[in-house]
């Protein structure tokens, strides 16, 4: 046993400093980024926001309607072949076809890529523990079969398995274990990093070797988001902010008698609900590690990606940051108390 002693930071632990600018809107912003990756050398121009691979929230409705505004989606992991077939040959957009490290797993992939005649150009490899030899072992397997695919896998939250996923052939290192909203590992297992400190080392680390990462979990409002970005994310990945919406094509329940409004199931994917879905139940030799939760009904997304890209716009704007590229760069985190942060409601 040891105790590591440096400081770890969360997202509510920082704010981001205000700097001069020569900015005169917000509407002068270009939240586009360009990447060439450093395995598949494809090239990527987008706004570097993806819908997370959950059932309710990376579906095909999601991925059509922020393909619109140049975001991605990864798509979840319960299409069946057709589905995926059909949407990946209509949809060029670099959505993110999720998979598992199973063998069916690898042979539904393969199945899907003779039905597209490999057009899917973006894979994310998704576990929850991004630390075992058989996820390394499945990412190098993935890698020297489809040279050109651009590989995101994770997840993990240290800077030295950051560099393991790289060397090992991940183009972007999904980063965060434990923060998201209906996630809770963190309280079953007592495992986790907070995820602003995951973010910045394991960027660092990645960096160093030409990689990407994606901070996955754990934003709970635009400003976050920004956060994520000017701690070197280079792709942030969002559930719970895009949850309960019309296109998460989640269960709406129907006005519950203390409030009127309506509501929608939003779960973990390690969640009970999750698993008696797909798995017949929590196999016997698990726990749940998620939860679920009702959400407000939010109707159509566009209203909440406004918030999101509006946010962190001016979350530029104040650091001077004309090109979402520059705003790691200009942004310099100021440590707040955690009891003002509580009082205050900042995040």
């Amino acid at each position: 046993m040891r105790i590591e002693e440096d400081l770890k930071l969360d997202f509510k632990d920082v704010l981001i400093r205000p700097k001069r600018s020569t900015l005169t809107s917000r509407s002068e912003v270009d939240l586009t980024r360009e990447y060439v990756f450093h395995h598949s050398k494809r090239k990527y121009h987008g706004v570097p926001i993806v819908a997370a691979n959950m059932d309710t929230v990376g579906t095909v409705e999601m991925a059509i309607a922020l393909g619109r505004q140049g975001l991605s989606v990864a798509l979840h992991k319960h299409y069946d072949d057709e589905a995926l077939s059909a949407f990946f040959t209509a949809h060029r957009w670099p959505h993110f076809y999720s998979m598992g490290i199973t063998k069916d797993d690898f042979a539904k992939f393969r199945r899907v890529m003779a039905l597209t005649g490999d057009a899917i150009d973006f894979v994310c490899i998704d576990v929850a523990n991004g630390y075992t030899k058989a996820f390394v072992d499945f990412l190098q397997r993935i890698r020297n079969a489809y040279p050109k695919l651009t590989i995101m896998a994770g997840n993990v939250v240290t800077g030295e398995m950051a560099e393991e996923l790289v060397l090992d052939g991940a183009d972007i290192v999904k980063v965060g274990i434990g923060p998201g909203s209906v996630c809770t590992t963190r309280k079953m297992t007592g495992v986790g990093y907070p995820q602003l400190s995951a973010i910045i080392e394991c960027a660092d680390a990645a960096h160093g070797l030409g990689g990407l990462i994606c901070a996955d979990g754990g934003c709970t409002v635009p400003g976050d988001i920004a956060k994520a970005f000017g701690g070197g994310a280079d792709f942030v990945m969002l559930g719970g902010m895009l949850a309960g919406h019309d296109e998460c094509q989640g269960e709406i329940v129907e006005p519950i008698a203390s409030d009127g409004g309506r509501k929608v199931r939003f779960y973990g994917m390690s969640s009970r609900a999750a698993m008696e879905k797909y798995a017949g139940g929590v196999a016997t030799y698990r726990a749940s590690e998620g939860k679920e939760v009702l959400l407000d009904y939010r109707g159509p997304v566009e209203t909440t990606l406004q918030d999101v890209l509006g946010g962190l716009r001016s979350a530029c704007t104040y650091v001077g940051a004309r090109r979402l590229k520059e705003l790691s760069k200009r942004t310099t985190f100021i440590r707040v108390a955690r009891q003002l942060n509580e009082v205050f409601g900042q995040s």
